[in-house]
């Protein structure tokens, strides 16, 4: 079934044109991922797609009976909902069936004594039986949950700006879509939860078109590629990595082409310029077919991103954690932690989201000081620190006055000097946008900008705290190799799985209650022997077996011994919630205007749906882990 259509579309902005006469449709089986350098319009393209953002020309067709969801990439939210109120809150028959119920729940806590509330209560119950919703309402605060949302009454006015972000994609996989739209969904999530995701997605029906710079995710998710390149769009069928090997062979074959296209050029010229002795009707056609191909014109190759800036000298001394520890309230984050870096080390920090990464971050660059321990920093370094925030950034501002803050000339990593609107060009800021306000910068072209600010300042020591986070996959590419030969240290917070792969030599790894793992290798490494020693764990807590069946292959027990028995056993528990659930319905419709026993079975009800719900839960998380370790083997 096809979802949306755009023909002919172009859009623009001011004199800014971002693409022209495209053209594109999506289907209902179809996985698409975007890419393109940021600035070149990739999410307004999906706010078009999604029909919140209107076109300068074209049109956009959309199939009626089509349900589409869209995940913003800064999401808006009622303050004062809930978590719950905000996820569930739906057009959706189901959903609103579930939504109502709730609402009804949190008044009758206020007012238990409230007939009619008591009777509207009984009445949602029994439609919520009749639909199958308690499955729904469990899967849903599953998502929640593995998202690392699980107070579900919580206001969204307490939450933070990654919670938040965390919220609206839970809205966005629980409500029912024929096409899911994705703007960066990889963003502000752990790693943990990314691969979580990729199953998810998937297993899901449905269409999928999202933006996203893990080009892991890209590579295991999609099964068709669009780029946006110089107002143009180009599909490609198959992943990220065949996306690589048929841009390469468009890239050489429009070469060929501009080349053979040129050389046609000079010889027309070449004529023209030899003048013609009469003007017969064979002179002018070849006149016209000169001022024709002089319209014509192949892609060019594109604008490459240079990142050639020049570091100071480091010294034999850098850095020296000793005993460091950190806590805010009764969470300790960080546990005496003691580390000396080395010149040339390259760190990837990985963990849960607020287990303290961007912590260990901060008492390094010295804008945190530890509640125990010390920082012992070599004299000749130079720290630059490219936090999450940004919060230097002014939209007022204009671009070259920003840079030239920093520097108003740069030096390069071949002995060089360029000024601060040359390495702006060369971070494809162009003479235009760089007389521009910061303020009129797309996201991607405000972190951009502020990595090229950073490095301005010729760091040998140097702090990323989530740098993947908004950059394009050009730009990761580029910083990719720029590190690669980066004479200094970098210590790199990140969940981005490519990233860490490519630039890190070890991890320090945030387990929990301030104790930190430090691995020596890349992170696919590490999550490899992560599942093998979760697999053998798993193989100690078994029973022991006969010594005449200790052959028996080990594929065939995939839980242990005391999951598998209570995976066997939990479908009956929730068939015995659910008949108990029946018995108190049919209490609760006799009891009539007995209003004191109504609440009493009220209460009831609401702890075996609390019962269910979390056996409901752990229904779907042993078969998550059944499927993986399947999977697996």
């Amino acid at each position: 079934m096809n979802i949306v259509t755009v023909e002919g579309i172009s859009k623009g902005y001011g004199d800014k044109l971002l693409f022209k006469d495209i053209t594109f449709g999506i289907n209902s089986n179809e996985r698409i991922g975007i890419i393109g350098v940021n600035g070149v319009g990739k999410s307004t393209f999906l706010k078009i797609i999604a029909g919140v953002e209107t076109t300068d020309t074209g049109r956009r067709i959309v199939n009626q009976q089509a349900n589409i969801q869209y995940l913003f990439q800064n999401p808006e939210f009622d303050e004062g909902s809930t978590v719950f109120h905000q996820v569930f809150n739906s057009s959706d028959p189901k959903l609103q069936l579930l939504y109502q119920y709730h609402e009804a729940m949190d008044r009758i806590s206020r007012e238990p004594d409230n007939k009619e509330l008591q009777a509207k209560m009984a009445d949602l119950t029994s439609r919520m039986d009749i639909e199958g919703i308690w499955e729904l309402e469990a899967s849903g605060k599953a998502v929640l949950t593995r998202l690392g949302i699980t107070e579900f009454h919580k206001k969204i006015s307490q939450l933070s700006g990654g919670q938040r972000k965390r919220v609206a994609m839970a809205r966005a996989l629980i409500q029912p879509a024929d096409l899911l739209i994705l703007d960066e969904p990889t963003n502000h999530i752990d790693n943990d939860t990314v691969e979580w995701l990729e199953d998810y997605l998937k297993k899901r029906k449905g269409g999928l078109l999202l933006i996203t710079h893990d080009r892991y995710f890209l590579n295991r998710v999609v099964d068709g590629i669009i780029e946006l390149d110089g107002g143009r769009l180009y599909r490609y069928e198959g992943n990220y990595e065949t996306f690589l090997e048929k841009k390469a062979e468009r890239e050489a074959e429009e070469a060929t082409l501009q080349r053979k296209h040129d050389i046609l050029m000079k010889n027309e010229l070449a004529w023209l310029r030899r003048g013609a002795r009469a003007r017969t009707t064979k002179q002018k056609a070849r006149i016209q077919r000169y001022e024709e191909m002089k319209d014509i014109s192949y892609t060019k190759e594109a604008s490459k991103l240079d990142i050639s800036i020049g570091s100071k000298r480091l010294g034999k001394k850098v850095l020296e954690l000793k005993n460091i520890q950190h806590s805010f309230g009764e969470e300790i984050l960080i546990k005496d932690f003691t580390h000396v870096f080395v010149p040339g080390e390259r760190v990837g920090i990985v963990g849960k989201n607020g287990c303290g990464k961007s912590t260990l971050l901060n008492i390094i660059a010295g804008r945190l000081t530890p509640l125990k321990g010390t920082v012992d920093m070599g004299q000749t370094v130079s720290l630059s620190y490219y936090d999450q925030e940004s919060l230097e950034l002014k939209d007022d501002l204009r671009v070259i006055d920003y840079i030239k803050e920093t520097a108003e000339f740069v030096n390069t990593s071949d002995g060089g000097t360029i000024s601060a609107s040359q390495m702006l060009e060369r971070f494809l800021f162009t003479p235009n946008v760089q007389w521009t306000p910061i303020g009129s910068l797309s996201g991607g072209e405000k972190r951009r900008l502020y990595l090229l600010k950073k490095l301005m300042e010729e760091p040998n020591l140097l702090l990323l705290d989530e740098p993947t986070n908004d950059l394009d996959i050009q730009t990761l590419m580029v910083l990719e190799d720029y590190l690669e030969d980066f004479p200094g240290t970098v210590i790199a917070v990140s969940h981005d799985r490519y990233f860490l792969d490519r630039t890190v030599d070890h991890l320090f790894i945030f387990k929990g209650e301030g104790l930190i793992e430090d691995y020596h290798g890349n992170y696919s490494d590490y999550v490899a022997i992560a599942n093998k020693e979760l697999h053998e764990t798993k193989e100690l807590h078994k029973d022991k077996a006969p010594k005449e069946e200790v052959k028996r292959p080990r594929e065939k027990k995939r839980l242990s011994f005391k999951e598998q028995r209570e995976f066997d056993e939990i479908e009956d528990v929730i068939a015995n919630l659910e008949a108990e659930l029946e018995a108190i319905d049919e209490k609760i419709a006799k009891a009539g205007s007995n209003y004191t026993l109504l609440q009493e079975y009220l209460q009831q009800q609401k702890q075996l749906q609390e019962k269910l719900e979390d056996r409901m839960a752990r229904w779907l998380e042993l078969t998550e882990l059944l499927e993986k370790l399947e999977s697996r083997n």
